[in-house]
């Protein structure tokens, strides 16, 4: 399998599960940092679980549950890659163990990526009531495509009366592999404005510089 996280909630699903499950039975082994691992991959991925859930049930599917799922996902991928990241650099666990999670070991080789060294060019439009996506892309690229060696772009974000004075003021943090990301809202932010930037990170987990602050008024 390709050691990128899976576009569709289906595979999303099938692939974190197989992945925690066997990290929590090889903890010590594989010398993962266990406090890290419960105290951070086990709530995200029992919140995944029950938003995935929830989203599932055909009589329910309200756009608050909708959106619960969403938010749900983009903080557990980011932990997801993490754990990734840790996995393919633990000198305790094997190819073949490897192979087992869905892991691709195959280095490529063009050895360790440096960091990125710009930040993504974006723009971000309204694409219906409580719905903004935001496309990213290579700075100056006349495509849409990531520069080379990044996995996705991290996203701070929060919805602010004012222009944030602070990245610590965007409380949100979602990730993104393949543009656009979806924005999806609850109607009572509709009209409020929406502050976010944007880095890249690589495939081996280094972040680039963050981008200027911008906004969008929520539809």
């Amino acid at each position: 399998m390709a050691q990128t996280i899976p576009r569709k909630d289906t595979e999303f699903d099938e692939v974190q599960n197989v992945i925690t499950t066997k990290t929590a039975l090889n903890l010590e082994k594989w010398k993962i940092d266990s406090t890290w691992f419960n105290e951070q991959i086990i709530p995200a991925k029992a919140a995944w679980t029950a938003a995935w859930a929830a989203w599932q049930d055909p009589n329910d599917r309200s756009k608050v549950i909708v959106f619960n799922k969403n938010q749900a996902r983009n903080a557990y991928e980011i932990l997801l890659s993490k754990l990734i990241q840790m996995l393919k650099a633990s000198p305790f666990i094997t190819p073949s163990e490897l192979v087992e999670l869905g892991i691709n070991t195959s280095k490529g080789g063009g050895g360790h990526n440096p960091p990125p060294n710009t930040y993504p060019g974006f723009h971000i439009l309204p694409a219906g009531i409580r719905l903004l996506l935001l496309y990213f892309y290579a700075l100056n690229s006349k495509s849409h495509a990531k520069p080379h060696g990044v996995h996705g772009v991290e996203i701070r974000w929060a919805i602010l009366d004012a222009r944030p004075t602070d990245i610590s003021e965007l409380i949100n943090s979602s990730f993104d592999t393949r543009s656009p990301f979806r924005f999806e809202f609850a109607d009572k932010d509709r009209g409020k404005t929406i502050w976010f930037c944007l880095r890249w990170e690589s495939t081996t987990g280094e972040k680039g510089p963050w981008s200027e602050h911008a906004s969008a008024v929520i539809p």
